[in-house]
């Protein structure tokens, strides 16, 4: 999916502890490159909102799930409560 995109070269300021945990992604090769670990952590940020968004829209149709809801999906997923 990000592949197929355009892309834009910029130049952006981060905490050095930041730019070190991008670095050693690209050395453990959990990345390509910095640009990509950060354009993978940008993805992931979007997905999450997403993610949220999509949440409180289930909880504004149906209510907050019980706790009796949250003991079953604990148990169900095999999450110690």
């Amino acid at each position: 999916m990000i592949g197929s995109m355009t892309r834009q070269k910029i130049a952006i300021t981060l905490p050095e502890e930041q730019v070190a945990t991008a670095r050693q992604a690209v050395v453990e090769g959990r990345a390509s490159s910095v640009s990509a670990f950060i354009s993978q952590a940008l993805a992931r940020r979007d997905a999450d909102e997403e993610m949220a968004e999509t949440i409180a829209e289930i909880y504004a149709q149906s209510g907050q799930p019980t706790e009796e809801d949250r003991l079953w999906a604990r148990h169900v997923l095999g999450i110690e409560p």
